[in-house]
């Protein structure tokens, strides 16, 4: 498939969903954060910092690489209200097999 034809669904916290087109081999965070979304993405994906925290759908949680540990605890430690389905957007590799990908943008710590 084409970069032409990718996109990922994006739901802001107002609820509102935005399709963003995406490019094979960016990060989900760079993604959202480059079509102007909400997102803070301090760290700007060394993930030192869980400001680019989403929800990822259900229906896509087998379909991305598994969290490793070291992102896991910085969801534990850092993340503001985690999830079963909480990732750092800056760990997911957009790829064709991600095309339609469904996140929701999740509240940022204080």
């Amino acid at each position: 498939m084409s970069d032409d034809g990718l996109y990922i669904l994006v739901t802001t916290l107002d609820g509102t969903e935005h399709r963003i087109p995406a490019l094979s081999g960016w990060r989900i965070m760079e993604i959202i954060r480059d079509a102007g979304l909400p997102i803070k993405a301090e760290c700007g994906g060394c993930m030192a910092c869980a400001t680019c925290h989403v929800y990822v759908d259900p229906a896509w949680i087998d379909k991305i690489t598994p969290a490793r540990d070291d992102e896991r605890d910085m969801m534990t430690d850092f993340a503001a209200s985690p999830r079963a389905n909480s990732r750092l957007s800056c760990q997911i590799l957009m790829s064709d097999e991600l095309n339609g990908l469904k996140v929701m943008l999740a509240p940022n710590p204080d």
